[in-house]
């Protein structure tokens, strides 16, 4: 399969994932392709595998693992009263009073409630998000000739995106549902070694699959923002704001920009995905609720309670996943190609265009 996926990338303007700040050094300099100067797909100098190889996909892998296991645990106690603010509106009023009374009523140790299933969840989520994105974006645009591959580019995002995230979600929701429980749930259990057995036990292993549908709802949209709003923001830091070339920037200043990028992402993830985020909450903690029911009782203003600090949650969350995932292939000499260009057969041809009009 990874031949076949390779020989693909070679004849594809997308030649790795959405992580355009991508200057390299003279060591590890992607080929320039004679035809269209897209990077080619063997391996070069410097870097530790192939695009689009087997090793090329795993480490992906790895950095989605450690980008979304870490940065969701960082936010642990953010998460915890966002999730309480969802579901118990009248006890937490806001976010500073959400922290007030979780503090009054547990200590600061009850700030880190459901760590355990966060980063568990989040890290196998990561494993699928960010791996499987790769592999649904050079299969995607191996079904498209070259032209047309750049001018859709966007759509291919979009699809590869929330095609990886279908997969990831059905990774995360058992240890969402975990999650959700400690959070949410005061006596029911304080960590994963306790709540799993307790919900296999009372309700089956279905349970754990009960917020599935809402989880995609809230997620496929968020990855889907998340990855083609952070392309768009990338070009446009680029093209408007950086003084210089993306080719004379440093790493170090290519992170900064792929950091600015990923949180104006992440504000727009947190809004597109809040309302379905707000449902999975009430869901895990009431296990007689259906979406519509929640829906019903909430109203529209209700569904979007908690979306300040979401937004700050989000926005950090993308941000840093971003940051940790380009310094991850950094570190590991993966290749880190530039966005798409436009063909050379397009460009000649839109120029050629241009010239019989002006005559």
């Amino acid at each position: 399969m990874f031949s076949s996926l390779i020989d693909a990338a070679r004849n594809s303007p997308f030649r790795g994932p959405l992580t355009p700040a991508s200057c390299q050094t003279s060591t590890s300099a992607p080929l320039e392709s004679s035809q269209n100067g897209m990077a080619a797909a063997a391996q070069v100098q410097g870097d530790s595998c192939e695009f689009a190889s087997g090793k090329y996909f795993a480490l992906c892998g790895v950095g989605g693992i450690l980008s979304c296991g870490i940065t969701h645990t960082a936010v642990v106690p953010l998460d915890l009263v966002k999730c309480r603010l969802q579901v118990d509106p009248d006890k937490y009023k806001n976010v500073v009073n959400g922290f007030k009374v979780s503090v009054r009523e547990e200590g600061l140790r009850g700030l880190a409630k459901g760590w355990a299933p966060t980063f568990f969840g989040y890290s196998l989520q990561g494993l699928c998000k960010f791996g499987l994105y790769e592999v649904f974006k050079v299969q995607y645009s191996s079904m498209l000739d070259e032209e047309t591959a750049y001018v859709y580019r966007t759509f291919l995002y979009l699809a590869a995106s929330a095609s990886a995230e279908f997969f990831a979600d059905i990774a995360l929701s058992p240890l969402e549902a975990a999650k959700v429980r400690i959070q949410t749930m005061p006596g029911f259990a304080s960590t994963l070694r306790e709540a799993w057995p307790k919900m296999v036990q009372n309700e089956g292993y279905g349970t754990f699959y009960k917020g599935l549908v809402p989880l995609w709802g809230r997620q496929i949209p968020y990855t889907m923002m998340k990855f083609a709003c952070f392309e768009k923001t990338v070009e446009l830091l680029y093209k408007f704001v950086v003084p210089k070339p993306r080719d004379q920037c440093s790493k170090a200043e290519q992170l900064v920009v792929t950091f600015a990028a990923g949180y104006i992402a992440g504000v727009f993830c947190a809004i597109v995905s809040h309302p379905a985020d707000t449902i999975v909450s009430k869901l895990n903690q009431d296990k007689t609720a259906t979406a519509g029911s929640i829906v019903s009782k909430l109203g529209w203003a209700g569904v979007w309670k908690g979306l300040g600090p979401r937004i700050v949650m989000i926005g950090t969350l993308t941000a840093l996943q971003w940051f940790i995932y380009d310094a991850v292939k950094v570190w590991l000499r993966m290749p880190r190609p530039p966005p798409a260009e436009m063909p050379e057969s397009m460009r000649k041809r839109l120029e050629a265009e241009e010239a019989a009009k002006s005559k």
